[in-house]
């Protein structure tokens, strides 16, 4: 079986890593740089930048933070928010980034991930989707856009699948509805989505105990978990998740110290 991977995320405004709940309510936490640096040696698999608002401030990603986080760290590294061309792409990948992330513009231009796909390759590209739940939906999950303000009529599933024929490598699916609160991951879209696309899916969204994460991983078929508050908040380390999900017999990675 596949060793699951453990990802931290690293929500950055203005410069800070930031936190909130159901994209609401955010609350600076830490440097990024920093918390780069202590995951990376805590042992965790993958760390996400994500500029929060840079999408929907219609500006470009700090490049400089992101250069300053790839110089601390040496395992893969996906950057998004903001990102709107294949320039952009290139941009965050000489900056230090393995891949990037496409969500607000990609919804807006698919064509976005066909060409990230062919000039860099299907591995660079992945899809960041934000849900939320709509039995108005075909699938029960609508897709929002600008850090969940913006609401549009794409499905989850359709959207999922469009963005996979055209060349994205990995989804990262959020839940908003699970977003921050440390209740567990939504498990029903989660499944839907990992049995639907032949591409790696990261389960985003609600990460609060190591239960949550064997069950998102087990139950919900993901192949990686973001987390983010359990960790920044002082709840876990990532060696003691590791650790809990080895014993419930989910296969990690071991932590070997940089």
């Amino acid at each position: 079986m596949l060793e699951k991977r453990i990802v931290v995320c690293l929500d950055v405004r203005d410069g800070k890593t930031t936190k909130g709940v159901k994209f609401k309510g955010n609350v600076d936490i830490g440097d990024p740089v920093e918390m780069a640096r202590r995951y990376y040696e805590d042992g965790v698999d993958e760390l996400v930048f994500y500029d929060i608002t840079a999408s929907a401030e219609r500006r470009g990603i700090m490049r400089e933070v992101v250069e300053r986080v790839a110089a601390e760290i040496f395992i893969p590294f996906c950057v998004g928010g903001g990102i709107g061309s294949v320039e952009d792409m290139r941009a965050m990948l000489l900056a230090g980034a393995e891949k990037v992330s496409v969500n607000t513009h990609a919804v807006l231009h698919p064509e976005i991930i066909d060409a990230g796909a062919r000039v860099f390759g299907n591995q660079c590209i992945v899809l960041g989707v934000d849900a939320l739940r709509d039995n108005e939906m075909p699938s029960g999950y609508r897709v929002v856009i600008h850090g969940g303000r913006t609401h549009t009529e794409r499905d989850l599933l359709q959207w999922v699948l469009e963005a996979e024929n055209r060349g994205a490598g990995e989804v990262v699916l959020n839940s908003i509805d699970a977003d921050g609160t440390q209740d567990g991951y939504e498990l029903t879209c989660t499944r839907m989505v990992s049995e639907a696309v032949n591409v790696p899916v990261v389960a985003s969204g609600g990460a609060g105990t190591p239960e949550h994460l064997v069950a998102v991983l087990g139950e919900g078929k993901a192949d990686a978990a973001l987390i983010a508050s359990m960790v920044h908040f002082g709840g876990y380390t990532v060696p003691q998740i590791k650790r809990a999900l080895a014993a419930a017999g989910v296969p990690v990675r071991e932590h070997v110290k940089p």
